[in-house]
């Protein structure tokens, strides 16, 4: 198998392992899927960004954590080589955050009135905040807007819907709905511009040719 792996030993709770874990999922967008009939977590539709798979378990205190992405021909790939490097770089940092989180002391509960030791009602632990995703996204939403008339505008568009998807369950949701709205209006015009561009040239190009 072609996968990015981790063997991590963490000998935390599992209920805590199983909450960081699943908050980074769903902060992340991705979803229950299968990989060839394995179960796994999908992220991404292959058009506007490229698809990502993850598996996890946490067994005797340990995690082990597999992370690959869909290659052209639907193959299994890696976390690394040419093709889509810079989605699979941010990837593979996103997963070496997690374990950074996954590793973080847990605080002691503190003593209540009646002197047992409990929590009210929340546990304080550091979860993943991808604000950078959706500053990102309002950036490239922007250019999106900025570069309707270009080719460029359609990349933009890829990178502001994709950024979108973090950052939409960060802190500053606000900015990646707006980078999102941006991105999708600034590919529309693009998409109709070339649509015109190429009914244009060929009637054009029809008008010529039986002149």
């Amino acid at each position: 198998m072609a996968r990015y792996v981790r063997e991590v030993i963490l000998n935390k709770p599992d209920d805590f392992v199983y909450f960081m874990m699943n908050d980074y999922l769903q902060k992340n967008s991705f979803k229950p899927s299968n990989w060839k009939g394995t179960p796994a977590y999908k992220r991404g539709d292959g058009f506007f960004e490229m698809c990502r798979y993850m598996a996890w378990s946490y067994n005797d205190g340990v995690l082990r954590l597999e992370a690959w992405a869909q290659g052209i021909f639907v193959q299994e790939q890696d976390l690394n080589g040419v093709w889509g490097w810079g989605v699979k770089s941010l990837y593979k940092k996103d997963i070496e955050k997690l374990i950074t989180l996954l590793q973080q002391t847990i605080p002691e509960p503190v003593p209540s009135s009646d002197g047992s030791a409990q929590f009210q009602n929340v546990i304080p632990v550091q979860t993943m905040d991808n604000t950078g995703s959706a500053i990102a996204s309002l950036v490239f939403g922007i250019l999106t807007l900025c570069c309707f008339w270009n080719y460029l505008s359609i990349v933009f568009a890829c990178l502001g819907i994709m950024f979108y998807r973090s950052g939409k369950g960060s802190t500053k949701a606000g900015l990646a709905k707006a980078g999102l709205i941006c991105s999708i209006i600034g590919f529309g015009i693009c998409a109709v511009l070339l649509v015109f561009t190429f009914i244009t040239g060929t009637l054009y190009g029809l008008t010529t040719l039986y002149r």
